[in-house]
């Protein structure tokens, strides 16, 4: 695991040392075990090594035989010794034992189409120096991150948005549609930054760019639900076990120790049960729990610890953790608004101070339709009998009805339909509480783009299959951009790499055979997922109600961090400005103080604000950052 970054002048400017060792210094936390950097005519190259496999010799960059084509490559390739010995039978040379160079030949093989062939989470660039070509490319599901930007005939590319921000010509000024999209689905689009300028490489595309061209992305790999309905239930079932056996272990392929984060849930309690088998030595795993007991799932976590016999580790989470925003900040690189992103620090941190890489049960939900709201739009889906004049009306009361008032938003979600009615209960604000949140200077630049618009688009990929539909939009719109986003940033903050064995794309095809029927079986989720692990997790694990990565934040919002949230929202600097309108922020703290949960609101704004400190104003933490009272520990069971 990496952080990369690049520089490239067309017109043959020099690149400067210092320029791209200033990139590679903002992400150290990426890499703290090496820096490599090649120079070349108008173009330079570097990287902040994790060192997983080849611990000696896996220097990056790396370059083919001659030294013309050069690569830096952050991520895992899982059948990289199987292509090296393609690839040593076509005449090849290696220098090392990484999968890193195994891309660079498999790119002299194939050209862009090498991607085709890789088995892993990837995000790499090739400076093909002969002909004056740099290849971008991100792996098929967006495990890891890529931003580019383009001006001024030079391209500009790193595995993170601080990198791109050391460079003094990066203009630092917002990009509105990102915040639309923010403030509606808690995080930034998938080809767009918060900074106007500022793009990221889509999952499962590679772009190629030359001194007369620009980057264009172009997509080389899909996934289509297209039920197998000749395979018998027990078939499916034998076969996922298959597939689930084989990507945990090709997951585990290190030359380091791995662990595994175990929440307790079933999808994370799937991949240490595989691991646990195979695996030489006690496995190490690691949970985090709350203070409040409504919030704590630790014993559900510690049971499964003690059935597979691993080391556990955790930690428990008191109300300070909030008082690590700064921090948080930081690493996050965007604004975020899903608060889980607290938990995943914290036991990332634990991680971190006994293993250097952790398998995660992230996937699953969206693989085997385990969110409790597709049974919930199964419920709904009702509504669509009703006669369409008459929904119409029920949201046009709706619309009329005083803001908060009891069964407001319920009359407006009756009116809509399909997948308009599925991202209006992934909404976090409305267009009409948009408009009251912020200014109108604001409010005007925000109205030219509709967040919805890219997100009803996948819907219209699985055909008649509704539950497919609303998989294929969680796959390419919130696995990438909320939970992957979370994990590869909190991670990465503590220097440890996660692997998500769920994403492995031969099982996520694999999934998308699953018929409707067996994945969702009268409001039962998960259902043939379920199936195939009965017998190999206790009973209590597989039938107990899914729970999530949830968090007291809405009890601590109406305690000791009320405070540290006015003091943000309305000081003086969020007033002047000009985005947020103070008065409907306090009464969005009104109406949570007086009972109505508005946690993630208020999480949003506060990331919102404290970015734009950082990045924008460039305002000191020390300025502004809370006591570092951060956590607990609670001991070992």
């Amino acid at each position: 695991m990496c952080g990369i970054a690049g520089i490239v002048r067309w017109d043959g400017r020099p690149v400067l040392e210092h320029e791209i060792r200033g990139m590679c210094g903002a992400m150290v936390h990426r890499g703290p075990d090496d820096e490599g950097i090649h120079l070349g005519a108008g173009v330079a190259i570097g990287m902040r090594r994790l060192s997983i496999i080849d611990l000696a010799s896996g220097h990056q960059p790396l370059s083919n035989e001659d030294g013309s084509i050069w690569i830096v490559f952050n991520g895992e390739i899982y059948n990289y010794r199987e292509l090296r010995r393609e690839l040593e039978a076509k005449g090849h040379t290696f220098r090392t034992a990484t999968d890193t160079e195994t891309i660079v030949h498999l790119y002299e093989e194939l050209g862009p189409r090498c991607v085709e062939r890789l088995r892993g989470m990837f995000a790499f660039a090739i400076w093909d120096a002969p002909r004056r070509h740099l290849l971008l490319a991100r792996d098929r599901l967006g495990i890891k991150p890529l931003y580019y930007a383009e001006r001024d005939n030079e391209l500009v590319f790193a595995s993170e948005l601080k990198p791109i921000l050391q460079l003094p010509s990066t203009e630092r000024s917002l990009s509105w549609n990102a915040v639309g999209h923010l403030f509606t689905f808690l995080a930034t689009p998938s080809d767009q930054s918060i900074l106007r300028g500022v793009s990221k490489l889509e999952p499962a595309c590679v772009a190629v760019a030359t001194p007369h061209r620009p980057l264009q992305p172009e997509r080389y790999w899909d996934v289509t639900f297209r039920p197998d309905e000749t395979a018998s239930e027990a078939t499916l079932v034998e076969r996922l076990r298959e597939q689930l056996h084989d990507a945990v272990t090709a997951h585990q392929i290190s030359d380091v120790p791995v662990g595994a984060f175990l929440s307790g849930g079933i999808d994370s309690s799937a991949v240490v049960a595989l691991m646990a088998r195979p695996a030489a030595g006690r496995l190490k795993t690691f949970s985090i729990g709350f203070a409040e007991a409504g919030f704590d799932e630790l014993a559900h976590a510690r049971a499964v610890a003690g059935q597979f016999g691993t080391d556990h580790y955790d930690l428990v989470l008191r109300p300070q953790v909030v008082e690590m925003v700064e921090e948080l900040t930081w690493f996050l690189d965007e604004p975020f608004g899903d608060t889980s992103v607290i938990p995943t620090y914290m036991v990332s941190k634990l991680a971190s101070e006994h293993v250097k890489v952790v398998l995660s049960g992230d996937g699953g939900d969206e693989l085997f339709a385990g969110y409790d709201k597709y049974v919930v739009e199964g419920r709904e889906r009702r509504y669509d009998r009703l006669p369409a004049p008459l929904r119409r009306c029920a949201g046009a009361a709706g619309a009329v009805m005083p803001h908060g008032m009891r069964g407001r938003r319920f009359l407006c979600h009756l009116a809509l339909s399909g997948p308009h009615r599925y991202l209006d209960a992934s909404t976090l604000f409305h267009d009409d509480e948009i408009a009251r949140v912020f200014r109108p200077d604001a409010l005007e630049q925000i109205a030219r783009y509709d967040p919805w618009a890219d997100d009803l688009e996948p819907a219209a990929h699985a055909g008649d299959d509704w539950l497919g539909a609303l998989q294929y939009r969680d796959l390419h719109r919130y696995l990438p951009l909320d939970i992957l986003t979370k994990v590869d940033r909190m991670t990465m903050a503590h220097s440890i790499e996660a692997r998500p064995p769920l994403l492995d794309h031969r099982l996520v095809e694999f999934a998308a055979t699953i018929p409707a029927r067996l994945r969702l079986r009268d409001g039962t989720t998960k259902y043939l997922f379920k199936k195939a692990m009965r017998g190999l997790l206790p009973d209590s694990i597989i039938d107990r109600p899914k729970h999530g990565f949830a968090l007291p934040l809405a009890h601590w919002l109406r305690g000791e961090l009320s405070d540290f949230a006015r003091d943000l929202l309305l000081s003086s600097t969020c007033r002047q400005r000009g985005i947020f309108d103070t008065r409907y922020v306090e009464r969005l703290f009104g109406l949570h103080q007086g009972g109505r949960n508005l946690d993630l609101q208020i999480w949003t704004l506060l990331s919102f604000e404290l970015w734009c400190r950082r990045f924008l104003d460039g305002v000191p933490a020390a300025t502004f950052a809370p006591p570092p009272a951060l956590y607990q520990y609670a001991g070992n069971p």
